[in-house]
Order: structure tokens, then C-alpha cells, then sequence
């Protein structure tokens, strides 16, 4: 059976978070906000509006760092197929993540709706429940544009055949485009922006700081190892 990480932990004394999987432990950058696990993969939601998946087989790097969030990851959940996986975080937004995309597939919001503290996968993982700042609980649908209620055979075969047809082109940009589409609320769309041009500034300044640098003395880190400062036996 595969060894299943069983803690994200932040100790009183620091402000680095461990994870821990049998007698190894790992000292994360990241403060955790809160993890779901199945047997071989771990994610985490954490204060830097990321998302980490990890294997547990292998704690040194991320399998995946799932950006979109503006702010931090309050809350994560698995989605009983294995396939998915909700946050609901500060910036007031619900997210639906494949468990290897880096970008979410869809994007809940309301205006009454504040800080979201909770979410939930239905058992059956056609819903998703989230608690928010409002003191309301809200019930989506996994898939947005699913119909509900009883369907005729000729409307499922309607459906099948245009689920078919987007498959086919959706390497097209402008069926690409559609599909992409989710319309976002003002504050998260500026913020979303505002991050864009901080993280391009931090790139160009980490490639100014290593062409004037001994060569050799600022080796390029990976985002996904970036995370993690060391393994203690």
C-alpha cells in the first residue's frame, strides 16, 4: 500500500509548515491553509493563492502548482471521482481544478456572496457546497451547463453529439477561445492582471541578477521544488 502523507503541520515555534510521511519530514515556504488527500496524491491550499498537488510517494516537489486564485486558499476538497478537486478562497471566488491542470475549469461567484470558508464535493460529485463570510451556505453545480431533471433519449443524443463535436475542434483557437471563457468579477479580474505584471517584473529581475552574476551562482529553481526548504531524516 502506498505511504499516505498524514500531516501539514505549522509547529508554534516557526512559521514554516511540515509534512510528514513516516520517519521524513519536509519544511514548506508555505503557510497551509488546508489539505485533502486520497492514497497516492496530496493537495494543499495555501496563503499564497496557489494550490500544490504532491505525490506521496515523493514530498520533495510539487506534480503540480494549480494557480488562478488572487488571494489565499482558505479551503480544498477532493472530488470522489479522483479526477477533481474545489477551493473556495478569500478572494470571494469558488474554483473546480482538474488534478493536473494548472488552471481551474470553472469559476463560481455571486455578489452577496464574501470570503469563502468551506467547500464540499457532493457523494455523488455532481455538486459542489460552499460556506462563505455571508453566513450562507450555496450549492453549485460541478458542471455549469449540465442539464438537470429527467432526459429524453433524443436530448442525451443531442448532447453526446455536441460534446463530439467540440472534442473534435477544440484544438481551433476560436473554439478554444469559448471554451476558456469564464467571465470573472472586476476586483479579481484587476487582480488577476496586477499579478501578471509582479510576477513578469520578478522574472526579469532573477535573469538581470544572473547575467551580471558569477555564472553558475544563481542556478534557475523550479516552482515546484521552490517551496520546499530542506528534508530532515
Amino acid at each position: 500500500m502506498v505511504p499516505w502523507t498524514t500531516a501539514a503541520l505549522i509547529p508554534p515555534d516557526t512559521r514554516w509548515p511540515l509534512m510528514a510521511q513516516g520517519d521524513r519530514v519536509w519544511h514548506s515556504t508555505c503557510r497551509s491553509q488546508e489539505e485533502s488527500a486520497n492514497q497516492s496524491q496530496q493537495f494543499k491550499a495555501n496563503e499564497d493563492c496557489n494550490c500544490y498537488s504532491y505525490d506521496a510517494r515523493k514530498l520533495d516537489e510539487a506534480k503540480c502548482v494549480h494557480k488562478d486564485h488572487v488571494s489565499a486558499v482558505l479551503d480544498i476538497d477532493y472530488s470522489p471521482t479522483g479526477r477533481e478537486f474545489v477551493t473556495g478562497s478569500y478572494d470571494r471566488t469558488v474554483r473546480i481544478f482538474q488534478y493536473n491542470g494548472g488552471h481551474s475549469r470553472e469559476i463560481y461567484h455571486t455578489k452577496r456572496m464574501q470570503r469563502v470558508f468551506c467547500v464540499k464535493f457532493s457523494c455523488d460529485a455532481s455538486y459542489v457546497i460552499s460556506g462563505s463570510d455571508d453566513t450562507n451556505l450555496r450549492l453549485w453545480k460541478a458542471k455549469a451547463s449540465e442539464q438537470l431533471g429527467v432526459i429524453l433519449p433524443r436530448e442525451r443524443k443531442e448532447h453526446e453529439y455536441m460534446e463530439a463535436v467540440k472534442n473534435r475542434y477544440k484544438h481551433l483557437p476560436e473554439v478554444k477561445r469559448i471554451t476558456r471563457h469564464r467571465h470573472l468579477p472586476k476586483p479579481v479580474y484587476k487582480a488577476s492582471a496586477l499579478r501578471r505584471i509582479m510576477a513578469a517584473a520578478e522574472r526579469r529581475k532573477e535573469d538581470r541578477r544572473r547575467a551580471h552574476s558569477t555564472p553558475g551562482s544563481m542556478p534557475k529553481e523550479s516552482v515546484r521544488k521552490r517551496r520546499i526548504i530542506k528534508e530532515v531524516e
